[in-house]
């Protein structure tokens, strides 16, 4: 860490309790669908309309940010977004009539693609300017930050609170929690003035080299971030298909009590958290391409082991291997983004982002009706498969090693530096 500048620091603290708050934040929204159901009167025809809003709606939010960024720096665009959904949390656990629903999930939707979207923005600008890994450390903030939001939903439901009483204390602490922490975002220009030593000056002019020499130093060609884009939505396929299927697949397939059936996701969420602890090391040991291809393994013989699963145990295991496998995808190619597009990667990073919501908003219910039309072990297999294509796209992750000229990385890691990936 040494020449590492304090305000740095102090910005990826703040970014950190930034991806924290939307972990909780988001928790708490997903995993009391049930009671809002409840609450508003919807029916279970409806309730999938109201549940695409968000990703769908997350979608346009991130893609308005790619051109609010071109005006507005991404801090400030995170600065204010932040509040706002934890508002509409509020008002979605607060309303009385199906209106009011519509009106917070909406904004919830189009305020989250921001906020994913900047978040990002200024993670991987801060990581281009450590010259290492450290964008795993933010998604396990995160993954944190989502157990925490799981478990207050949990108590919740355990003691019978309202939403608005569920909610409220809640978003009374993460508003300020993410004001005060605003202060300390870095953006990209000032995370650049902030680089003081010769090692650091040396990484940014490599990145700033291999900008120039692909061309993809000012504008982002879609051809090139196709690759990332198919992983990321892929991911999210696989993300989805625990968090929406996990406990009925257990239960109803493997045979399971209702209670064993809610431990996979909590046991997911766990192996998320640790994985990205770790996986920063990982990175800078082995390389951005090698750990991506680890847990795409990983991940590929998680869904296996679901698929022909005995029991309920097994089941378990190959959930367990499905957290620590999809873990080190999604944040490993948001920082591919960035060094693929170093003088675009804002731009990069927004149109990339989509691609989540996409994999979110297909994956479920592609699983759902396969399983209703085939079998549910079946079903398991296509999210499988399609993980599995990461390892086609492994390159795009980068294989050169990265210049940063300083002794605290190992000549092989690629998270952070030269462009060209062979694409």
């Amino acid at each position: 860490m040494d020449g590492i500048d304090g305000r740095l620091r102090h910005g990826r603290a703040s970014l950190a309790v930034s991806f924290f708050s939307q972990g909780v934040a988001f928790a708490l929204l997903v995993t009391r669908i049930p009671a809002l159901q409840d609450r508003y009167g919807i029916s279970d025809a409806l309730l999938p309309l109201f549940l695409a809003v968000v990703p769908v709606l997350a979608g346009v939010g991130s893609v308005a940010t790619e051109h609010l960024v071109k005006r507005v720096r991404p801090s400030v665009v995170l600065r204010w977004v932040q509040p706002v959904v934890c508002l509409a949390l509020l008002g979605a656990g607060s309303g009385d009539t199906m209106w009011q629903l519509g009106l917070s999930l909406a904004v919830f939707g189009i305020c989250v693609g921001g906020l994913d979207a900047s978040m990002n923005m200024l993670g991987v600008s801060l990581q281009r300017v450590y010259g290492r890994s450290i964008m795993l450390g933010f998604h396990a903030a995160y993954s944190f930050g989502g157990i925490l939001g799981a478990s207050l939903a949990w108590a919740g439901a355990h003691w019978h609170l309202s939403l608005a009483v569920l909610y409220g204390p809640v978003v009374a602490v993460l508003i300020p929690l993410t004001l005060v922490g605003s202060r300390w975002y870095v953006d990209q220009a000032a995370a650049d003035g902030l680089a003081k030593t010769p090692a650091q000056d040396e990484a940014q002019a490599s990145g700033a080299g291999a900008g120039n020499a692909t061309g993809a130093g000012t504008s982002v060609a879609m051809r090139m971030l196709l690759p990332l884009c198919l992983v990321m939505a892929f991911a999210y396929i696989g993300d989805s298909t625990v968090s929406n299927w996990s406990a009925k697949y257990l239960q109803d397939v493997l045979g399971s009590s209702e209670q064993l059936a809610t431990v996979p996701y909590n046991v997911y969420m766990v192996t998320t958290l640790l994985g990205r602890s770790v996986g920063d090391l990982g990175v800078r040991r082995f390389g951005a391409a090698a750990v991506v291809r680890a847990g795409a393994v990983v991940a590929v013989a998680g869904f296996a082991v679901v698929a022909v699963a005995p029991g309920p145990w097994v089941g378990m295991l190959g959930f367990t291997l499905l957290g620590f496998g999809l873990c080190v995808i999604v944040p490993q190619t948001f920082a591919a983004a960035g060094r693929m597009f170093p003088g675009a990667s804002d731009t990069a990073i927004a149109r990339l982002n989509i691609f989540n919501y996409v994999g979110f908003l297909v994956g479920s219910p592609l699983v759902g009706a396969l399983g209703d039309a085939w079998s549910y072990r079946g079903a398991m297999l296509v999210p499988m498969v399609l993980v599995s294509a990461t390892l086609l796209y492994a390159r795009s992750f980068g294989t050169e090693p990265a210049r940063y000229g300083g002794d605290h990385e190992r000549p092989r890691t690629a998270d952070v530096g030269r462009a060209g990936n062979g694409l």
